[in-house]
Formats: C-alpha cells, sequence, structure tokens
C-alpha cells in the first residue's frame, strides 16, 4: 500500500515538473494574440511557396503541389508541438540545453563529413525515409537553452569581462561547426551570444567597440576579405559574395545574377504588386524562388503594401516576445524569449537585407515564410517555449 502510494507521488511530481503546478483560483495568461501572428505568417508562406515553385515544377515534370504539400505537412506537425510545449513547464525545457549542445556538434562533425553534398557544402542529414535535417537548426535552439541558464544563473559574473569571455567560450565551438559550412548561419550563432550577454552585462562599451568594428569591416570588406583569402581563412566564393555585394552590375552573368534578379522582381512589383501567382521572375528567372529569396516574390506579387505588412506583423511577433520577456515570472523565462526573439530578429533582417542587396548573399531563410522543414519545425519549438514563458505568467 505503502509503495502504491509512493509510486502516485513520484508520478504526479513527474507531471508536474514537467506541466507546471497549477492551483485552483490561479488565472493564467495565454498569449492568442501571438499565436494568430504565428499561424498569420505561417499561412503566407504557404500561400507565397506555392506561388513561387508550381511553375518550375511543373516545368520539370514534378508535383506543382509538391513544395506546398511538404511545408504544409511539417508546419501543422510543428503547430501542434509548439501547442502542446506552450502548456509545460519551460524549467522543465532548460535542462536539456546542455545534452543537445553536445548532440549538435556531434551531428555538425557528421554533416560536414557525411553529410548531404548541396552546392558544393554539406549542411543536411539524410534520416530514415528520405527525410532532411539540418542540424544547425538544432544547434540555434541548443545555444538558447544554454545561454538561458548560464546567463539567468550568473548574471552577477556577467557584470565582469570574465562572464563575457566565458560566453564566447561557450559560444566558439558551434560557431565554428557551423561557420566553416554555413557563414550566414554562424553569424545568427554568434549573434545569440552577443545579444543575450549584451542584455545580461552592464559593460556596454565592449559591444560599442565591436559595432565601431564591424562597421570599418564593412566598409574595407573588399579588402580585407581579399586579405582573409591570400591568408587561407576565407574560400573564393567567399570573396566573389562581397565583389558581387558592393557592385552586381559588373557579374550580371555570375554572382550577381540572382541579386539582380531579386532587385528586378522587387522593383516591377510597385505600390500593390502585380497580383498572387502573376510574377514574372519566378518562371526561371530567379533561383531558390520558394526559399531564400521569396521575399522578392512577395515584393513582386503583392507589392510594397503586402511587403511592408509582412514586415510589421514580423515586428508584432518581436513587440509581444519583448512584452512576455518583460514579464516574464523569473530571468530563466526572460533570456529564454530574448534568445527566441533575437534569432527570428536576425533571420529577417538578414534575410531582407541580401534580397534587397543590402548585404552579402548569405543563405537565411524568411522565419516561417520561406520553404524549409527543419526550419518551420524548430521556429514552433522556440514559439511553443516563448509561448509557455507566457502561459506561466499569473494575472492575480
Amino acid at each position: 500500500m505503502a509503495e502504491q502510494k509512493a509510486k502516485k507521488k513520484k508520478k504526479r511530481s513527474l507531471r508536474q515538473v514537467i506541466f507546471g503546478v497549477r492551483r485552483p483560483g490561479d488565472k493564467w495568461f495565454y498569449d492568442y494574440s501571438l499565436v494568430f501572428a504565428i499561424v498569420f505568417l505561417t499561412a503566407v508562406g504557404l500561400v507565397m511557396i506555392h506561388s513561387s515553385s508550381s511553375y518550375m515544377t511543373q516545368i520539370n515534370n514534378q508535383d506543382p503541389m509538391y513544395h506546398l504539400r511538404r511545408q504544409g505537412v511539417i508546419a501543422l506537425a510543428g503547430f501542434f508541438l509548439m501547442i502542446l510545449i506552450s502548456r509545460m513547464d519551460y524549467h522543465w525545457m532548460l535542462r536539456f540545453g546542455a545534452p543537445l549542445y553536445l548532440v549538435s556538434c556531434i551531428l555538425l562533425i557528421y554533416a560536414s563529413r557525411f553529410g548531404i553534398m548541396v552546392n558544393g557544402k554539406r549542411r543536411w542529414i539524410r534520416l530514415p525515409g528520405g527525410v532532411s535535417f539540418q542540424p544547425t537548426e538544432l544547434a540555434k535552439l541548443a545555444l538558447i537553452l544554454l545561454f538561458s541558464v548560464y546567463c539567468a544563473r550568473n548574471i552577477k559574473q556577467l557584470r565582469t569581462l570574465k562572464g563575457i569571455i566565458i560566453i564566447g567560450v561557450i559560444d566558439l565551438p558551434i560557431f565554428y561547426l557551423v561557420a566553416k559550412n554555413n557563414l550566414s548561419s554562424g553569424i545568427i550563432v554568434l549573434g545569440l551570444a552577443v545579444i543575450m550577454s549584451f542584455v545580461a552585462t552592464d559593460i556596454k562599451w565592449i559591444y560599442g567597440a565591436a559595432l565601431a568594428l564591424v562597421s570599418l569591416v564593412v566598409v574595407f570588406a573588399a579588402q580585407i576579405s581579399e586579405a582573409l583569402v591570400n591568408a587561407g581563412i576565407l574560400e573564393k566564393y567567399q570573396l566573389s559574395r562581397i565583389l558581387v555585394w558592393k557592385a552586381p552590375e559588373q557579374y550580371p552573368l555570375d554572382g550577381g545574377y540572382q541579386v539582380l534578379q531579386g532587385l528586378y522582381a522587387i522593383g516591377s512589383g510597385g505600390i500593390m504588386g502585380r497580383g498572387l501567382g502573376e510574377s514574372i521572375q519566378k518562371m526561371g528567372s530567379l533561383p531558390e524562388s520558394q526559399n531564400d529569396m521569396i521575399f522578392a516574390i512577395i515584393c513582386e506579387e503583392l507589392g510594397l503594401f503586402g511587403a511592408v505588412s509582412i514586415i510589421l506583423v514580423f515586428l508584432f511577433v518581436i513587440y509581444r516576445c519583448m512584452v512576455i520577456a518583460n514579464d516574464a515570472p523569473d530571468m530563466y523565462g526572460s533570456f529564454l524569449v530574448i534568445g527566441v526573439m533575437s534569432q527570428i530578429a536576425m533571420q529577417v533582417i538578414f534575410n531582407i537585407a541580401v534580397v534587397t542587396n543590402t548585404m552579402p548573399n548569405t543563405g537565411v531563410t524568411l522565419p516561417f515564410i520561406s520553404a524549409g522543414g527543419t526550419s518551420i519545425l524548430f521556429l514552433m519549438v522556440e514559439m511553443g517555449m516563448v509561448l509557455s514563458v507566457a502561459h506561466m505568467i499569473k494575472l492575480n
């Protein structure tokens, strides 16, 4: 009898650890506005993925619904996973930061040696059933969880230079493994460490100096990149991206082709766009129109009005994350939301900046909108954690 009671007590405690403690009479917050914004962005993404990919899949004698069906199934599974995670206690999820960090390092090493070769790079792992998986997305999630725990537990230490250096040391292995195959994702991984440590520390002058250094690098990007190539640090294709960014019109049939076609798409859209499904550039002129360059198709078909509307929805998502981070029950929740918000903000900025040729061409997807099963799945998981933090906010 005593053993049965002990087992029941153990089961109850496990449920409470995973889903939290709910007392009768307590009122809890749930951010339905954020859920609606996520659903809206995902729905727009599905429509634009089908619009931008159906023509070329037909030309290649493939199913015109392939990309829509694939993205839709993964997005739907991710949505239910997001709702499930939002009902869990985020403190329970934070304990997986260190194990996921180690797993992501192993998977990144495996992908770099035995992964699927795409455009000369090995970034994906082939899973059973023909499903491909990009371990970079797992690495981002692992860093967000790990940094959230570290920043919350060592808030005093992060007010010293030593604490900031430790953040950098934690980030360095993942940054190296990601950046050597995908520089743009490496920048996001580095940005997570910079933003989360910036919020936690009082030593702001370091970040001001780093910003000044980055500005100098941007101004002299071509000269610095050429010197790094000669030193064997950068590859020649990475130098070509810098040169194309500076003057894409000088490489109209080579590296500047995609950039110029994207700018043509944006310019031809005007204020209200050509109309949904009426893009000209998606008919073979704009490579990867359903992936990294999908924002150009949005501008062409929906015009400036549609592009600005989508940007405003992204700003609303970031605003809601800021509110949740400010009202979170503890520092763990605050840093968790800040990490997710930082990743989404950086990806939106980088993607739009690449399409508009504000920065060199990098392979960064537009969150919730670009085609990519791994990306949408892990974004849904991360938003589930944000909603979990919001759900732990008491209203009384």
